[in-house]
């Protein structure tokens, strides 16, 4: 049986890896997840003259460091002022430097996502026409490279170790309390602990690396770490190593007092593990859920405990399916695991699938938000993946539950046939020992007369060596009798099935924790369409911000002109002023006229009425027909001092 099963295992092993390598590799970068919706100036766009700021919008909040956008100029030398600020929840400038010549400018940004990924990119715009530029547009590889490709692995191996010491852990509490006494299930749990402490330290040192240059120097920069610390996802890493401590000491009552306490003494005990076990599997699951996709974006309040409840389920189901597999193929002989454990299982097992289907249906509503995002994002495409490989899953679980069935039918009949064989080997003895009667005590004194204390040591030794022989052969006998079942042997082959499933469907899982959601993909693309077209979108309000600088004194700030509904007919438009720090200030005169020169029309003036400071509006503004229409604002900031600006906005 030896021979038979250590192929299985290793390949099961060979499995496991080239599911991690190739999902792993084929990953490549980890995409964006929090996506540019929106810039200004407009990817492509040509502006007459040079912006005194870009701005980034965002699709959630991100955190920057002074060089994570760049300007710059066709040369490939800056042309940023100073790092960049935040002017609203998900929106960043960077000021540029004043007077630049005209020619094709390059932005360029990387930045960290609320969901602790990477996220990079750059797009060009022109002033004045478009020139050539030494300058690659191409988005950065955040995230990618040689660490890229081991903070992957290192994801995939904490996952597992999650897996294996939850769901181990589990399969002993419920299911074989027996099994804490074995051997190689003890080595089993203990090796998830292990595998999850190391991935653990690993992607803590890699962090910083991961999300900044890629260097692999960097990994060891004391200074870069002590950064990486302060960020959420570093102490969600630390906060991780404390609670692996806490299951440490878990796994050593489990392992230690627990299997040496009487039957009743160990029902009390089990009560305090399941507690406390529970609570340490909750908080180490909490320490992805409040770090990563759940932590931001749609119900975030609900989406976290939601997270931490589909990770416990995944792991106790997938854990303890391994743990099984482990004990089925190499426990020992005479303490097989038995039929009442595995129809436990196959319980928890149920229940967990159910748990399973009913967070992964919410978490599935929450990162697509449509039917198409399934076929037309990456997201989608491996969610259904996930979603086949789990109908697998089950279905091979169906066999399994099967087996089960049968497995205690029979088990009734191997009980009694184990209990026939022992009653012959114990006749056998007795009718040896009848038989030995007759001369024993005669040449018991012989031999006792000669050698004394040294015949005696030797028959010791000879009936110890006897004892272990005859062990030997019992549990080989027990062993040929439990492998005889075909019931438990298509049952061992089904688990392995099972497992082997198992592991792709963790590899595949874990390339979708560092997928850009389909439904951020969706509102990015739809983003990136609106920001290449000339114009805005042409339903709607339309929004145009414009800087302005008259030249004289207090001359700089922001024009902000909305039109709603940006339809042909009557509009109302409001026209805002703010200073160079945001807040609304007062000119002495602002007008507005419309201009559409594809059909000769305009420029139709507006006259807006001051309502408050820095705001002025005016209702029934009439647009004559659709199309691209150029807004110019003229901006007086003294008796002198005056500058108009303008921007395209499509209407109709």
């Amino acid at each position: 049986m030896t021979q038979t099963t250590a192929p299985r295992v290793r390949t099961l092993v060979l499995l496991f890896l080239a599911a991690a390598c190739a999902l792993l590799a084929g990953a490549g970068p980890a995409s964006a997840h929090a996506a540019l919706t929106g810039s200004d100036p407009r990817q492509g766009a040509v502006v007459d003259r040079a912006p005194a700021q870009v701005s980034l919008t965002f699709s959630e909040s991100v955190s920057m460091d002074d060089d994570s956008v760049r300007v710059l100029d066709p040369k490939g030398k800056r042309v940023d002022d100073g790092g960049p600020t935040g002017t609203g929840g998900t929106t960043y400038a960077v000021k540029l430097h004043a007077g630049l010549p005209d020619g094709t400018y390059t932005v360029t940004y990387q930045v960290v996502s609320a969901d602790s990924h990477p996220v990079a990119g750059a797009y060009t715009f022109s002033v004045g026409a478009p020139s050539e530029t030494s300058v690659s547009a191409t988005a950065q590889a955040a995230g990618g490279g040689f660490i890229g490709g081991l903070y992957g692995v290192g994801r995939y191996v904490s996952y597992a170790g999650f897996a294996v010491l939850v769901g181990g852990a589990a399969f002993v509490l419920a299911c074989w309390p027996r099994g804490a006494g074995v051997r190689v299930v003890q080595r089993f749990v203990v090796s998830g602990w292990l595998a999850l402490t190391a991935a653990t330290l690993l992607l803590l040192l890699l962090r910083g690396s991961y999300t900044g240059s890629g260097k692999v120097a960097d990994v060891f920069d004391l200074g870069l770490l002590g950064e990486v610390l302060q960020t959420k996802t570093g102490a969600a890493l630390v906060s991780r190593l404390l609670l692996l401590a806490a299951a440490a000491l878990f796994v050593a009552v489990l392992f230690g007092a627990y299997d040496k306490r009487e039957d009743e003494e160990r029902r009390d005990l089990t009560f305090g593990l399941a507690v406390g076990g529970t609570v340490v599997a909750a908080g180490l699951a909490a320490t992805w859920a409040m770090s990563e996709h759940a932590s931001v974006g749609l119900q975030a309040g609900l989406a976290m405990p939601v997270d931490v409840v589909h990770l416990i389920a995944v792991a106790t189901w997938f854990g303890g399916l391994a743990a099984l597999l482990v004990a089925l193929y190499r426990g020992p002989a005479d303490t097989p695991v038995p039929t009442d454990a595995v129809r436990r299982f196959s319980a928890v097992a149920f229940g967990s699938v159910v748990a399973l289907v009913v967070t992964g249906t919410y978490q599935s509503w929450r990162q697509l938000g449509s039917w198409t995002a399934f076929t037309d994002t990456r997201y989608g495409q491996l969610l259904l993946a996930k979603i086949a490989l789990v109908a697998v899953l089950v279905g091979i679980a169906y066999f399994s539950r099967r087996w089960t069935a049968r497995l205690a039918d029979t088990a009734a009949v191997v009980v009694r046939q184990r209990g026939k064989a022992r009653g012959e080997r114990e006749k056998a003895g007795a009718k040896a020992s009848g038989g030995s009667k007759g001369s024993g005590n005669a040449k018991g004194t012989g031999a006792s007369k000669g050698s004394g204390n040294a015949k005696g040591s030797g028959g010791s030794q000879r009936a110890a060596q006897l004892a272990r022989q005859r062990a030997a052969v019992d549990a080989a006998r027990q062993k040929r009798q439990r492998d005889a079942d075909p019931h438990r042997f298509a049952l061992r082959r089904s688990v392995l099935a099972e497992a082997g499933v198992a592991v792709v469907l963790l590899a595949v899982t874990t390339v979708l924790t560092q997928t850009e959601p389909g439904r951020t993909q969706e509102e990015a693309t739809a983003a990136g369409a609106s920001s290449t077209a000339p114009s805005t979108p042409s339903t709607g309000a339309v929004t145009l911000d414009m800087p302005f600088d008259t030249g004289g004194q207090d001359g700089k700030g922001l024009v902000r002109v909305e039109l709603d509904p940006a339809r042909v007919g009557a509009n109302d438009l409001h026209l805002y002023v703010e200073g160079p720090d945001g807040t609304a200030v007062d000119v002495p005169e602002v007008k507005v006229a419309l201009t559409q020169e594809a059909k000769d029309i305009g420029p139709l003036p507006v006259a807006p009425d001051h309502i408050t400071t820095g705001h002025w509006s005016a209702s029934g503004v009439q647009i004559p027909v659709a199309g691209d229409w150029e807004v110019a604002v003229t901006v007086r900031t003294s008796d002198i001092d005056q500058v108009t600006v303008s921007k395209n906005a499509q209407i109709g």
